[in-house]
């Protein structure tokens, strides 16, 4: 489905009975044009008849983190204390809203439920997720409150050097609140959400909603890694680090060998699928059912941003579970996607579509 396509079908779900002359002043295009994209969504299967009748989608729901990211990427080698050449860039982010944008970019309908505060940050976010096409009618806004902000520095080769978040207006996100999207969150095919929200939200998700819907999640980072420790067994999909990885589990992880028994530890616990980021080296998959295997592909010469990697990795996995694909087609249609999103300058590569990444593995599958 196309952006102008997703915007008729919106308009459409709400009003059933629209006129076609109706949708084409609220986009401010032609008749004609509305008429060539409504057909076209019949032939695919979107628009069931006249009146509208609508075909039922799987969509899945992101439930998590959506701020503002700055980076800054210095020219030369970083000299700390000291102001430093570069080249600087912002754009919405925010890991679960990343892995929204990429779902939908890549095609698949996706809901975003996140926490905004009531600044200009806020307008930005908003107004870049609708053009990307991810249903954020459901989100909160906290007044008097500021936005979610993501602050990166990366180094010459577009690696990070140092980061620093605010996220607070995500602790304002409450069960309470989600209670009242209840409708929507049990309709969801899939559920992806971030570690960075509230324990007791995150908590709430994985037992209210885990038990009939599998909740793919990231652990973000090693402090919000321990969140996870007790409620590993809820979940269905893990995308952690190696380090992530160390925390959840317990055990250190020096070589391939302590790499699987910390993954059959958390499988062990009631985990079915984990796939560990390795950096360069890949990605390890194993799942409850003794299945696993570790796959990589010929590593960029030259990153721009590093930043997005992981967010575009989850989405592709969401994407290739929606769409059944075998698990070492999952694992490279997922790295591939990955290295879409570091061969561009912001956290998410407009680009990015099937046949880019199908594109990128016929270079560089091993």
């Amino acid at each position: 489905m196309t952006q102008r396509e997703r915007e008729i079908y919106e308009i459409i779900r709400a009003m059933p009975m629209i006129e076609q002359s109706d949708i084409a002043q609220k986009l401010n295009i032609t008749r004609s044009s509305v008429a060539v994209h409504i057909a076209n969504l019949q032939k695919k299967g979107y628009i069931l008849g006249r009146g509208y009748l609508l075909k039922e989608q799987d969509y899945i729901i992101g439930i998590g983190a959506a701020n503002v990211d700055i980076h800054g990427k210095s020219k030369k080698s970083i000299i700390l204390r000291d102001s430093n050449p570069g080249n600087m860039n912002s754009s919405a982010g925010g890991v679960t809203r990343n892995v929204s944008e990429n779902l939908a970019r890549l095609g698949a309908p996706v809901k975003l439920i996140t926490a905004l505060g009531d600044d200009i940050y806020a307008e930005q976010i908003r107004s870049e997720c609708t053009a990307a096409g991810i249903d954020f009618s459901h989100s909160m806004v906290v007044e008097k409150h500021p936005s979610s902000t993501y602050l990166s520095i990366l180094d010459e080769k577009g690696d990070m050097f140092v980061a620093m978040s605010d996220m607070s207006v995500l602790q304002r996100m409450s069960m309470d609140f989600l209670r009242t999207k209840s409708g929507i969150i049990s309709g969801a095919k899939f559920i992806t959400c971030d570690a960075g929200l509230p324990e007791e939200v995150l908590e709430g998700i994985l037992h209210v909603y885990g038990g009939q819907t599998p909740v793919f999640i990231d652990p973000v980072s090693c402090t919000y890694a321990e969140k996870l420790k007790p409620l590993i067994g809820k979940v269905d999909t893990l995308k952690p680090n190696r380090m992530e990885t160390e925390v959840i589990s317990g055990i250190e992880i020096h070589n391939d060998t302590d790499l699987e028994r910390a993954a059959d530890v958390l499988l062990e616990k009631g985990l079915k699928h984990i796939y560990i980021s390795l950096g360069s080296e890949g990605c390890f998959y194993m799942n409850r059912d003794g299945v696993k295997m570790k796959r990589r592909l010929k590593p960029l010469e030259q990153m721009e941003n590093a930043t997005g990697g992981g967010d575009a990795f989850m989405a592709a996995v969401l994407y290739a579970r929606l769409l059944d694909f075998e698990i070492n087609d999952t694992l490279d249609f997922a790295l591939a996607a990955g290295v879409a999103a570091v061969s561009y300058k912001s956290t998410i590569n407009p680009n990015i579509c099937v046949s880019l990444i199908e594109k990128i593995l016929e270079e560089r599958r091993l």
